[in-house]
């Protein structure tokens, strides 16, 4: 059904802000999926007697997966459709997640190598996620509202945290940890029939109207990009337009200032709560509530971050100005968290936590820089190869921490590798990615 026809004086509808609201939603779950691995990790170390490298590798299973995923993910997004594709990843991670719970029923030979496929097929489904997500974030939304509506579903992932780290840590303590698992799963199963009856794009959907349909395009927004369909020639996955992606200093920069940014998550959601159970005593109960503190923070600073740069924006400061702000001064509040290596109070150790979290989500405006640059031909397909560049660090950020508490016996070197992370993403933003805009490419 097509968006009615504007009349005179009529008031735009405002449906943009429940799509984003959905986003919000599905991406609160995506993470919550991707991280009880995380939760559940003592637990499973005790029970299989897995070592930290082991644990490391099975927690990298995602990441491998993700990374592989990307460049797919988003030439599928360009060829079908950000509703189509998005269903079948929702359904299909879920469905692996769900698997995750049956996991204890194989022989014991079989565990390592099973937790690693289980969460490598979870990576694999969600590979289209944060593409579609910029995908539609550049539908929906003009250019002065798009910074603070990628904040938006970026924080889903703190908030996955405070609601989900809780519950997952209730449910393992109560009734064990495949029960983790098996609830996350089937919360997926319900969220991809909500999502298929709600996500259509701007010029087709029922509930909006033409005015907020012109008003958006008015600001940039590509309202018909799921109604083009791609020419003989595969205009939509040509792999010079990838050469070119790659020849772009700022689009390199960019990519390498997300595999920084995206150190600091994979952190948080992997090995942070094994670091509150291990190196600082706390039972897996206490662990998932105190993991929710700082992720109360992460989330207040994404909004703040995605609401502070398009303030800016529409200030008057530049597109450059208004992003890269934000991101550096997030990334030098993320670098407190290597204070914790130089105190033993428990409090004090969550409130540095709790800042460095509040830094990371005021600097995490990587996917409102990708709707800002992605060219027009190949949104979903440069989602997918900024994402799978970002994501690297889910491979790496596990494996590395992983080593280097087996090596040590400390976390201190720990939190000295994430903190150089964050260094290294300012650099890649004040000194490689030049001005932001729109990169047009060589057809």
């Amino acid at each position: 059904m097509v968006a009615s026809t504007s009349v005179v004086g009529e008031k735009p509808t405002h449906f943009r802000y429940y799509i984003i609201i959905l986003l919000f939603i599905i991406t609160s779950i995506n993470y919550a999926d991707r991280s009880a691995m995380g939760i559940t990790g003592p637990l499973l170390t005790k029970e299989f007697g897995l070592s930290p490298s082991q644990l490391g590798f099975v927690l990298s299973g995602f990441g491998w997966a993700y990374v592989i995923g990307q460049l797919p993910g988003g030439w599928l997004l360009d060829r079908f459709g950000s509703k189509n594709v998005y269903a079948a990843s929702i359904f299909l991670w879920s469905l692996f997640t769900f698997g995750q719970g049956f996991v204890g029923f194989l022989p014991a030979t079989m565990i390592l190598s099973a937790l690693f496929g289980m969460l490598f097929m979870v990576g694999l489904a969600e590979s289209p996620s944060f593409p579609a997500n910029s995908r539609v974030v550049a539908a929906w939304f003009p250019g002065d509202e798009r910074g603070t509506a990628s904040a938006i579903f970026n924080a889903a992932q703190y908030f996955a945290t405070v609601m989900f780290a809780p519950l997952m840590g209730w449910i393992a303590y109560n009734f064990g940890w495949a029960w983790v698992f098996r609830t996350m799963g089937c919360i997926g199963f319900v969220l991809t029939v909500f999502m298929i009856r709600n996500l259509h794009s701007p010029a087709k959907h029922p509930l909006v109207n033409r005015a907020e349909v012109d008003y958006i395009a008015a600001g940039g927004g590509l309202v018909d990009l799921d109604q083009k369909k791609p020419d003989s020639a595969g205009s939509g996955a040509k792999w010079d337009y990838v050469r070119q992606l790659f020849s772009s200093r700022m689009m390199v920069g960019i990519f390498i200032g997300q595999f920084c940014i995206n150190a600091l998550t994979y952190f948080f959601i992997s090995w942070f709560p094994i670091y509150l159970v291990q190196a600082r005593g706390m039972s897996i109960l206490k662990a998932g509530f105190v993991a929710s503190l700082p992720a109360i923070c992460g989330f207040t600073g994404g909004i703040l971050g995605g609401l502070f740069s398009d303030f800016l924006l529409r200030r008057g400061y530049s597109l450059s100005v208004a992003r890269k702000t934000p991101i550096v001064l997030g990334m030098s509040c993320a670098l407190i968290m290597v204070a914790c290596n130089y105190t033993d109070r428990e409090w004090l150790v969550v409130a540095l936590m709790a800042l460095a979290f509040f830094g990371k989500g005021v600097g995490a405006l990587g996917w409102a820089v990708m709707s800002d640059t992605a060219p027009k031909q190949i949104t979903g397909l440069t989602g997918g190869v900024f994402n799978m560049c970002g994501n690297l660090s889910s491979i790496s950020t596990p494996i590395v921490i992983g080593f280097i508490i087996q090596a040590t016996g400390s976390f201190n070197g720990a939190l000295v590798f994430v903190g150089a992370n964050a260094v290294l993403a300012i650099i890649s933003y004040l000194v490689i990615v030049g001005d932001i805009k729109r990169l047009e490419l060589k057809v």
